[in-house]
């Protein structure tokens, strides 16, 4: 069967993709995860000394059980002794076991162990030669068929108290495995006894049981604390965060209760501090851009009455330059003057329109027109009408509902920059895109540099800062897109994929229909 492995980056993106998202929810798992692996190192370690502890008091009490047997029963047995002495030996070794179920066995100098029933566990090598070796009394922990045992196996000392030869009536077990004998000298007679540890590892398992059985309510008590701490961490937090959409709409005398002395409550009054200092910078930039505003209004409308007079003398001058009274220095300047007296009194025209816009006062008169006429009055007011380079296409009817002055400056505006800042033949074609009407002009030239596309429609801005002395004031396309929005519209600008300019403006279609001019 084939294996297929998820690779270790997959994993780490599943694990980001499902992981959780809420800080809540992180901080609850969080404390749960810490909660857990602390109960379960508790767990473990008391487990550990536990379940030590446990076999530990059965190895002892094993060892002293055996040594208090070999005491009463050793001294009756005649050596060297036959194979029948040891078989009786562990007869009544494991007939004096009695709930602990021995099954003893016994060797003599090293040979093999005898043992009263053929049943009997095998009693491992490493067991006999570690008794052989050291002479002391040693046990280990096996299994067989599945369950625990533990063996042990002690050699047997006897001591001649009477000074004849042969064994005397006194006898020594020899020693556990951390001292050497001391009562005489080894007999040579070495007693293994195997026993299971079924009730001992039946409290192991109880243990166990205890430990799973209380780690889910252990838990369960955890999530409490932890849902205490989330919530005191995400309360703070949740007003920062209410506090910050409050400022974002605009509401700058927002500010927070900042209480206590941690990390959250500093970054309250951080908070605060940062509302209060935006809420006075807003207020000193309203002032300044309130007072330019009228400073502008106020210049535009001052200048309007000087103008008109300064307008009415270069009328007059015009008529004598035409008629050729005036010498040919004079008739030049005459002409300079006029231009330049024309272009101040459209620039503040345009400053008065921009006051307007700003003071949200300039007037919006709806009708229903088609736009096509619209188009075609917008080229015959300026002369462009029967002009070979502009091209007009309006195949459709093209209702709307619109104020035709202030969509004339639009257009206007767009065909005289097109015409100024492009090359000719200039294009103006009107579409129906489903509830939307557009209008595209279109000219031939190099097009708006990159860097300069988002800036078109800001107010005095042009693209070429070389010649500030351009033939407009910087103000033309933004009235445009102002007089576009106050329409519902809007107006954008683009390159042509061929080269030049496109600037689209856009209008919501009229409900009714109008029938074809």
């Amino acid at each position: 069967m084939r294996r297929f492995r998820l690779p270790l980056r997959s994993a780490a993106s599943v694990f980001r993709r499902h992981a959780p998202r809420g800080l809540r929810v992180r901080l609850v798992v969080a404390f749960l995860l810490a909660a857990a692996f602390g109960a379960l190192l508790t767990a473990g370690l008391t487990f550990h000394r536990a379940r030590a502890a446990i076999l530990d008091r059965a190895e002892e009490t094993a060892v002293a059980d055996l040594r208090t047997q070999l005491d009463s029963l050793a001294p009756d047995l005649t050596l060297p002794p036959t194979a029948e002495d040891l078989r009786g030996l562990t007869r009544q070794i494991d007939q004096a076991g009695g709930a602990r179920a021995w099954h003893a066995s016994a060797s003599y100098r090293g040979g093999e162990p005898v043992a009263a029933s053929s049943g009997t566990p095998p009693v491992p090598d490493e067991l006999r030669r570690a008794v052989q070796d050291s002479g002391r009394a040693v046990h280990q922990r096996t299994e067989h068929d599945g369950r625990p045992w533990l063996a042990l196996g002690m050699p047997v000392a006897y001591s001649d108290d009477s000074g004849d030869t042969g064994t005397g009536t006194d006898t020594g077990t020899g020693a556990d495995e951390d001292t050497h004998t001391d009562a005489g000298s080894l007999s040579g007679l070495t007693v293994y006894a195997v026993f299971p540890l079924d009730d001992d590892r039946a409290d192991i398992d109880a243990l166990v049981t205890a430990a799973e059985a209380g780690a889910v309510p252990a838990l369960a008590l955890a999530l409490v604390p932890a849902l205490f701490a989330a919530r005191s961490v995400l309360r703070p937090v949740r007003r920062l965060r209410h506090g910050a959409e409050r400022i974002a709409a605009g509401e700058l005398d927002t500010r927070l209760d900042a209480s206590g002395r941690d990390e959250l409550a500093d970054l309250t009054r951080s908070f605060n501090t940062m509302a209060e200092t935006l809420e006075r910078d807003a207020a000193e930039l309203r002032r300044l851009e309130a007072g330019a505003r009228r400073f502008a209004a106020d210049v535009a409308h001052e200048l309007r009455t000087p103008l008109a007079a300064m307008a009415a003398v270069t009328e007059v001058l015009d008529e004598d330059a035409a008629s050729g009274v005036l010498p040919a220095d004079t008739e030049d300047a005459v002409r300079l003057i006029s231009e330049e007296v024309r272009a101040l009194a459209r620039t503040v025209e345009d400053l008065m329109e921009v006051s307007r816009f700003d003071a949200k006062a300039a007037p919006v008169h709806r009708e229903d027109v088609d736009l096509r006429t619209l188009v075609t009055k917008t080229l015959q007011l300026r002369g462009w009408a029967h002009d070979e380079r502009v091209r007009a296409d309006l195949p459709e009817p093209a209702p709307v509902r619109v104020d035709p002055r202030r969509i004339d400056v639009v257009l206007g505006n767009l065909v005289a920059n097109a015409l100024y800042h492009g090359r000719p033949p200039v294009a103006v074609a009107v579409r129906v895109r489903g509830d939307r009407v557009e209008v595209t002009v279109t000219d031939r030239g190099p097009g708006i540099p990159d860097e300069a596309l988002a800036y078109v429609f800001d107010r005095f801005y042009k693209a070429d800062a070389a010649r500030p002395r351009s033939g407009g004031s910087g103000l033309g396309l933004a009235i445009a897109r102002e007089n576009a929005a106050l329409n519902d519209g809007s107006l954008t600008a683009a390159n042509h994929p061929d080269g030049g300019a496109v600037f689209t403006l856009t209008l919501p279609s009229a409900a009714s229909s109008l029938g074809t001019t």
